[in-house]
């Protein structure tokens, strides 16, 4: 299992919309960024994600699972973007904020750290157990 980070504006599709659509889920869809396409590619059946509110909470609030793997994207005719389905499983008992990630020393090389403007990233296996403990979730 590898595991990721998603990002959405909470005011156009937020971890409660998600936890709203159940165990259906719901396309990862609108990603316009060749690299984070390409994440989406690499995705498993089973693979988790941090979901990230950017903009205003810049935050890791909840935990999803891929439920489908890479597809066209429903909202585009052209054929170059893809998605992955997602859904819900946990919401983290503490927000994991940005400035949290930041100023942990044992994350600085985490790429919401260092390139936190793309949409859709890698987590390695340290980063997923850091994040996750500081969010209050057992492992």
């Amino acid at each position: 299992m590898r595991y990721w980070l998603m990002k959405s504006e909470p005011d156009a599709f937020s971890w409660d919309d998600l936890v709203a659509k159940g165990d259906a889920g719901e396309e990862w869809d609108g990603v316009r960024n060749y690299q984070a396409r390409n994440n989406m590619r690499e995705m498993a059946l089973g693979d988790r994600a941090f979901f990230y509110h950017s903009q205003s909470d810049k935050a890791v609030v909840g935990i999803c699972e891929v439920i489908a793997l890479a597809h066209p994207d429903s909202t585009t005719d052209d054929p170059r973007w893809e998605c992955v389905d997602v859904r819900a499983l946990s919401a983290l008992p503490r927000p994991v904020t940005l400035a949290d990630c930041k100023a942990d020393e044992r994350l600085q090389d985490m790429a919401l750290v260092k390139t936190s403007r793309l949409s859709v990233q890698p987590v390695t296996d340290e980063e997923w157990r850091i994040v996750c403990t500081m969010g209050g979730v057992e492992m």
